[in-house]
């Protein structure tokens, strides 16, 4: 471990304890520290009002702030009218695996590092059966509005977290948040992503990833509570400088895999770039609790562009075929695909709650067009659909919903879910529109105009709940039927199924406590897919993801400690490889992305509210047959080495 490193340490943990014991604090209370945010309390807005203003008086008369004074809720529970008030998070539970792939259990496939392009493991039915981009890899990194908290603060709020991984891949979020008055609230989000180039970086600031982004937001409710505002705004500019991978031993007998920052890389010279704007506002105005009419407003521009400088030894990478000249008419020496997606969305509808029951019913209209240089005409779309929603909750754990949308004509899901105490099933039947970009794209290096039909997907899911004194089990099973499925094939232009795809995914969550102060946590995925369009999707046949900790608080509860070793698996498979130029993941049979279990060590510990991580990524390199792991094609995984991070929550 290098001076910085211990330095790091060092700083942080004197701002953790000089924090802890500086503020004014209430008495922690005494809960399992890997409790999930669902278990937490929360509070009806009612409640809320008179229990908030209670707790901020302790016996010394004296304010007191803290998680359950600084809450936040989501846009769609208000739109459900069921408005739920979160206290902040201070679980201890995956706090290491901070960086999104890790969060999502790795169940994404990136380039190996933070803020690369990535895509879904398994099989997604898309949230928009309408027409989309097509330009996902960074959906990931993105924090789209809809999605965002909105705040109810005693108090000014403030989230601070600063991760520092080794190899130079840092992450920076903070979040603010305060009240003007009891029923008005604003804030802002800011995230950055400095990732240094973990193969083949020329300095030490030579960045594979560089992300700045940012989101304004406020909430508004009137002194009658009848009328609510929420509005958002987000920005994003994510760039990349992409590397191409690992030039095969085969291509050039002088490059070797696992070498990492000595590796021979393809690109040294191309810049990807997402830039993404969006506006979302929703208001609502209540007539009586059987009725309340709202508007949602939603404004997106996404830009996407390639940038390649060719007179070098990029071009080697390239088809040698140019499609296109150039602003510049150096079409040989330059390639610059662009393209500019901009969508307009209104949803107008009314709603209720009558005897346990709530309604929504909805008209939308979305317009927008994909604009790319080499178009020969705009790509313009115009979309109504109509839709609704109905949940009946039985009892708290008892309840069934049905929700539909229809986009006239030709496109539609329609969805419905049961929860019991014991079992949860859900259904999807949807037919979906391929994206604009494998509908038409005209880039430098690739070239197609499609007339694509929709996609179709039938999809069943149910999990059993079974719970014993220290066992929970969660064995699940997911049934995927999928046709006229739309992907990139070997040639790395967009192709569609002529057959149908049958998915059959057992699986089992089980989370077993061993003694007072262990916990064994683990997922086991198994997919079987059949069918004449089977070969075009690409999924391990076996996923498992385990995690073995001491977890228990110390020094009389004033630290939480979690200290284990967590391990990832998935068997062999012909993962789908990267193209820079199109920025899309591609079929391919050659490169076996071949098992190989990756094993972590951790230690997470909480004082009061603040979070503190060390993470030691890849114990098991050097000690398996193979010197290490590839996540995509001719991208190697991570190396050995040491994350450092911190979070603490400011309350006043």
């Amino acid at each position: 471990m290098n001076i910085r490193i211990l330095g790091f340490i060092f700083f942080f943990l004197a701002v953790s304890l000089t924090s802890t014991f500086a503020q004014v604090i209430a008495p922690p209370t005494r809960k399992n520290p890997n409790q999930q945010r669902s278990e937490e309390r929360v509070l009806p807005v009612e409640e809320e009002e008179t229990e908030g203003r209670r707790s901020l008086l302790d016996d010394s008369t004296r304010m007191v702030y803290g998680p359950t004074t600084s809450l936040y809720f989501f846009e769609k529970d208000i739109k459900r009218n069921n408005l739920i008030l979160y206290p902040q998070d201070t679980a201890l539970n995956n706090f290491h695996n901070y960086d999104p792939v890790a969060k999502s259990n790795w169940k994404y496939q990136d380039l190996g590092n933070i803020g690369s392009a990535a895509k879904p493991i398994f099989y997604e039915i898309p949230d928009v059966i309408g027409t989309r981009s097509g330009f996902s890899v960074y959906d990931l990194y993105y924090h789209a509005p809809e999605d965002n908290k909105y705040f109810d603060t005693k108090s000014p709020f403030t989230e601070m977290s600063a991760f520092f991984g080794g190899g130079q891949r840092n992450m920076l979020d903070l979040a603010f948040a305060r009240n003007i008055n009891p029923r008005w609230n604003v804030g802002f989000n800011f995230h950055t992503i400095r990732a240094r180039k973990t193969l083949n970086p020329n300095a030490r600031d030579d960045n594979m990833v560089v992300q700045n982004s940012y989101s304004l937001h406020t909430n508004y409710r009137s002194e009658n509570g009848k009328y609510w505002f929420l509005g958002n705004f987000s920005r994003m500019l994510h760039e990349v400088n992409e590397i191409g991978g690992i030039i095969p031993p085969e291509e050039d007998s002088t490059s070797v895999y696992f070498t990492y920052e000595d590796a021979k890389v393809w690109l040294s010279n191309t810049q990807a770039s997402d830039l993404r704007q969006e506006y979302r506002f929703y208001h609502e105005y209540s007539v009586r609790d059987e009725l309340q009419i709202y508007h949602i407003f939603d404004q997106k521009n996404k830009d996407f562009t390639l940038t390649a400088a060719l007179a070098g030894s990029d071009s080697f990478f390239y088809p040698s075929e140019r499609l296109n000249a150039q602003e510049d008419n150096t079409q040989e020496d330059t390639t610059r695909n662009y393209s500019d997606f901009k969508e307009w969305g209104n949803e107008v509808g009314f709603k209720g709650s009558f005897k346990g029951f709530y309604y929504n019913a909805y008209g939308k209209f979305r317009a927008g067009r994909m604009e790319s240089t080499f178009y020969p005409d705009k790509n313009i779309f115009n979309e109504v659909y109509i839709g609704g929603e109905l949940i009946g909750k039985i009892s708290d754990q008892w309840s069934i919903s049905a929700d539909g949308e229809y986009l006239i004509p030709g496109a539609f899901r329609l969805h419905g879910l049961f929860i019991s105490p014991w079992l949860e099933v859900d259904y999807t039947k949807a037919v979906y529109k391929p994206t604009a970009m494998q509908q038409m794209y005209y880039g430098n290096h690739y070239q197609w105009d499609n007339d694509f039909n929709n996609i179709g997907v039938d999809q069943v899911r149910g999990v059993f709940k079974l719970d014993f004194n220290n066992i929970k089990l969660r064995p699940s099973l997911t049934i995927n039927r999928v046709n006229n499925y739309v992907f990139f094939n070997q040639g790395r232009e967009a192709e569609q199924a002529s057959g149908e795809a049958f998915m059959l995914i057992p699986g089992l969550k089980s989370s077993i406590r061993v003694g007072q102060k262990f916990q064994w946590d683990t997922e086991v995925i198994f997919t079987q897919i059949s069918g004449e369009s089977s070969d075009n999707f690409r999924i391990p046949q076996l996923y498992a993801n385990s995690k073995f900790y001491f977890d228990s608080p110390m020094f009389n509860e004033n630290v939480y400690v979690q200290l284990g070793l967590d391990i990832r698996y998935h068997s062999d498979y012909y993962a789908e490889a990267y193209n820079p130029s199109t920025q899309q993941f591609y079929l391919q049979n050659d490169f076996n992305v071949y098992a190989y279990p990756v094993a972590d060590i951790f230690l997470d510990f909480r004082i009061n509210r603040t979070r503190v991580l060390l993470k030691y990524n890849h114990l098991n390199s050097g000690l398996m047959e193979n010197e290490g792991y590839f996540v995509t094609p001719d991208y190697t995984g991570y190396k050995s080495f040491i994350d450092l991070g911190i979070t603490w929550y400011l309350f006043d």
